[in-house]
């Protein structure tokens, strides 16, 4: 599959199949995602994958919205996705570099988030990121150090549909020239 096409058909999926994710083909996948670049190449963003039903369970029943709650309770793993706080978008003295201050931690998250996505689709899982749910309950409940952040939930597996994609702008809608 070449990029255009992966990124073209990769899909926000929110149905799955129960089967296991295999821990090597996770590991290809952040192995994969560890080249997305990054402020200054700080390389903040980390991965917790979150296999255990008791733990999946509770971040499904207390911790997210319905919505996302009914994906999270069919998974066989949740990607956990966090940031080291104060590197990206900060000089060495600890000011900030922009005016953008400390939201470009978030933008290389994203970028993570996006390149961990398409590895996954390439290797034919599915994916959805979301970002609604209790932060500071998931924080205490997977004990993230006080150095990082929650960015994201990734939900992972093997997609139980495959969704048509959704109407796109045209190029006319989103380019300008000036």
């Amino acid at each position: 599959m070449d990029t255009t096409q992966c990124i073209q058909t990769r899909r926000s999926i929110r149905k799955y199949k129960p089967d296991p994710i295999d821990h090597t083909l996770l590991e290809s996948i952040i192995s994969t995602a560890s080249y997305s670049p990054s402020w200054k190449n700080t390389q903040i963003t980390r991965y917790i994958a979150i296999e255990d039903s008791s733990i999946l369970k509770k971040i499904a029943d207390d911790y997210t919205p319905s919505y996302n709650s009914n994906i999270v309770s069919q998974l066989s793993m949740l990607v956990a996705v966090t940031m080291v706080k104060g590197r990206s978008g900060f000089e060495r003295d600890g000011s900030y570099s922009t005016k953008k201050g400390d939201r470009w931690q978030m933008f290389d998250a994203g970028i993570a988030c996006q390149s961990f996505c398409l590895a996954a689709h390439e290797s034919g899982l599915g994916t959805v990121i979301m970002g609604i749910f209790d932060e500071d309950g998931i924080r205490n409940l997977l004990n993230i150090p006080e150095e990082q952040e929650l960015a994201a939930l990734i939900a992972v597996g093997y997609p139980d549909i495959s969704p048509e994609p959704p109407k796109r702008k045209t190029v006319s809608e989103l380019l300008t020239y000036k």
